[in-house]
């Protein structure tokens, strides 16, 4: 079995390029606005200890599977250890079910991802980005307040690669990371 953690800021096409490599591979697509927009939906409200609770249990039941293997997405605030724990906790979950784990960070620049905040296929998945005045600010205010991008030679993974994505099509994206890691 396979995890790939598909990771960045805001709108930079995490989950279209996991959707494209779901295309060309064997792996499923779990990316996070599939619980975020549930925990909305119900609550009215985010809700981290819910929403973890939800995470945890798919990745649980999913190692459970004969699946090839799965794409998560997140946006990895990396100044936060707390969240390198929870990447650590995930990648610990399914390395000890003999998984290997892939990690693959998306870089593209503020403008460009304010660009893709509006396409037709995120508003589409994601519920909670319709409102397209909130999610722009969203987008700045988390740019500002998070570092969403790794510093150079910063990530200790073995299977690890980053990718400017910035004038790359999602398609293109998910070739690279298929051809790189042989998957």
């Amino acid at each position: 079995m396979k995890l790939i953690i598909i990771f960045g800021p805001g709108s930079v096409g995490k989950m279209t390029v996991g959707q494209e490599l779901t295309k060309i591979t064997q792996l499923k697509l779990f990316h996070n606005h599939m619980t975020i927009e549930l925990v909305l939906e119900l609550f009215g409200t985010f809700r981290t200890n819910a929403n973890g609770r939800l995470r945890d249990i798919i990745f649980e039941e999913f190692l459970k599977t004969e699946q090839e293997g799965l794409i998560f997405t997140f946006m990895w605030a990396l100044d936060y250890k707390e969240e390198w724990d929870l990447i650590n906790k995930y990648k610990d979950m399914f390395e000890n079910q003999g998984a290997e784990v892939y990690f693959v960070e998306l870089e593209a620049s503020q403008d460009e991802r304010l660009k893709r905040n509006v396409t037709p296929n995120r508003l589409a998945h994601k519920k909670s980005k319709q409102n397209i005045e909130l999610s722009k600010q969203r987008i700045i205010n988390e740019d500002t307040n998070y570092r969403l991008n790794t510093f150079e030679g910063e990530m200790p993974y073995k299977n690890y690669i980053k990718i400017n994505n910035e004038h790359l099509k999602p398609d293109e994206v998910a070739r690279k990371i298929k051809e790189t890691f042989m998957i």
